[in-house]
């Protein structure tokens, strides 16, 4: 029996390091992005792909629609939609903490929301990870909105993970430092800037989405039965402990 499993934000960096690891373990995927052209880009003509806003209750009605059409119930869902806004609470416009709230946290409730639902339609098992951030665990200057966003996710990985655990439906997150992904270019496109972030933390160097990728993968197997309602750290130590200082 086919294993089908949902990426959304499918065309980024960790999205499309997702979907590899997937795909690699033998997943059918569906692909989804605000952006066709960007799909086609990262895919070709390989797997189905959606273009849908993710943020939008009609947004995630149209992915569940589509893979409907297409035959496909996804049990598995890598929801990897999300964005980094940067400012001090007091100088954040709010266009930019909307936007933040929007592409971190809302986009997540909304499509776990649809694949819950279609689970639960089905009477079918289950297994989501969601995305949320070391600065969702520990203070880090600047990182207001994103940390309030992301925390956001982790309450929502614990609460739905309660809610349907009964169904067989697990709800898992990760909460990365950060990584090498066109995301993060502003942080990291310049020598001293990269050097800076590598030096922060314990386990001095930048996470790859490769390697989040991996545990997210995982995370959705069956290899990870047993595991839901837990948000796992890929953070050199950066949130739990203090290096010593020489």
């Amino acid at each position: 029996m086919d294993r089908i499993a949902l990426v959304t934000g499918a065309a980024g960096g960790l999205g499309r390091a997702v979907a590899a690891g997937l795909a690699a373990d033998g997943w059918r995927l569906i692909v989804v992005s605000r952006d066709a052209a960007r799909l086609a880009a990262a895919f070709g003509d390989r797997h189905l792909q959606i273009e849908a806003d993710c943020s939008t209750v009609a947004g995630v009605r149209q992915i569940f629609e589509r893979a409907a059409a297409a035959g496909l119930l996804p049990t598995a869902l890598a929801h990897c939609v999300g964005n980094i806004r940067l400012g001090s609470v007091h100088r954040m416009s709010e266009a930019d903490f909307d936007d933040c709230l929007r592409a971190n946290l809302v986009s997540a409730f909304h499509t776990l929301g649809g694949f819950i639902g279609a689970l639960r339609e089905a009477r079918s098992p289950g297994s989501a990870v969601l995305v949320s951030s070391a600065a969702a665990q520990i203070g880090t200057p600047n990182h207001e909105a994103v940390a309030a966003a992301k925390a956001g996710v982790e309450g929502l990985v614990r609460g739905a993970a309660a809610s349907h655990a009964a169904a067989g439906i697990r709800v898992n997150g990760v909460a990365p430092g950060i990584m090498d992904t066109p995301a993060t270019s502003a942080i990291l496109g310049s020598a001293a800037g990269r050097d800076a972030a590598a030096r922060q933390y314990p386990l001095p160097g930048i996470g790859s989405a490769e390697e989040l990728a991996q545990l997210m993968g995982w995370l959705l197997s069956e290899h990870a039965a047993r595991v839901t309602g837990q948000v796992w750290a890929m953070d050199a130590g950066f949130t739990r402990i203090r290096p010593l200082v020489k």
